[in-house]
């Protein structure tokens, strides 16, 4: 349901606000931090591993786009200590994840490079929101999420862009650890999200664009 108003959405957009002479297309690595919480971690930012990837947005207007992206990360915490609890006198576990995601993004500002329209700026802050999944524990299993986004973005030269981008993802299960006593080990899944795994990354971004819109010519269409 979510995922047809978005679509609806974006199609939208790009009826009503035509498209300009821009670029469509972003091709784009990353890299930074991620974290996970869980049963084994509580917060945020703790027990932080590298996190990187690649992505490509496809934009339909200055304000409105659809991006798809591939990061891969490694989350760690204390083992339990039998009970279900993280013990820090029993070591640590690593699990290595693969993620893909898509998002619709919204910029707050019509993102793009203009000289001559002053409400077009090189730069906006934009939110995301869509469906991934995570091959973990050995490709062995495979979980979604629904993704959150918050980000930056700014156009340095005509074709290049940063951005920087804390994505906060919601898995709808409790098995990221690969640690039989953290999987669930309450046994509230299905009936409390809140119980669920989360994880998410902090990630600076460059791109370059490509796919400008033809130029036409107005005097040519009147003839």
């Amino acid at each position: 349901m979510i995922l047809t108003v978005i679509l609806v959405g974006l199609c939208s957009a790009r009826a009503f606000a035509g498209f300009g002479d821009m670029y469509h297309c972003d091709l784009g690595i990353q890299g930074g931090c991620g974290y996970y919480t869980g049963d084994a971690t509580p917060h945020i930012f703790m027990n932080v591993r590298e996190a990187y990837g690649a992505f490509f947005r496809y934009r339909f207007t200055q304000r409105w786009a659809l991006s798809l992206q591939g990061n891969a990360q490694r989350i760690t915490g204390y083992n339990p200590d039998g009970n279900g609890y993280p013990a820090s006198v029993n070591g640590k576990w690593i699990n290595q994840l693969v993620n893909i995601d898509v998002s619709a993004e919204f910029n707050f500002f019509r993102f793009d490079d203009s000289r001559y329209d002053s409400r077009v700026k090189p730069f906006s802050p934009y939110i995301g929101i869509g469906f991934g999944a995570t091959a973990h524990s050995h490709f062995s299993k495979v979980s979604g999420y629904m993704p959150f986004i918050i980000g930056f973005k700014w156009k340095f030269a005509p074709r290049c862009n940063l951005q920087l981008a804390w994505q906060h993802n919601v898995y709808f299960n409790d098995n990221l650890e690969n640690v039989a006593e953290y999987n669930n080990s309450y046994g509230l899944n299905g009936s409390n999200i809140m119980n669920n795994d989360v994880a998410g990354q902090l990630l600076l971004g460059i791109s370059v664009a490509f796919a400008m819109d033809k130029h036409r010519c107005l005097r040519c269409d009147e003839k």
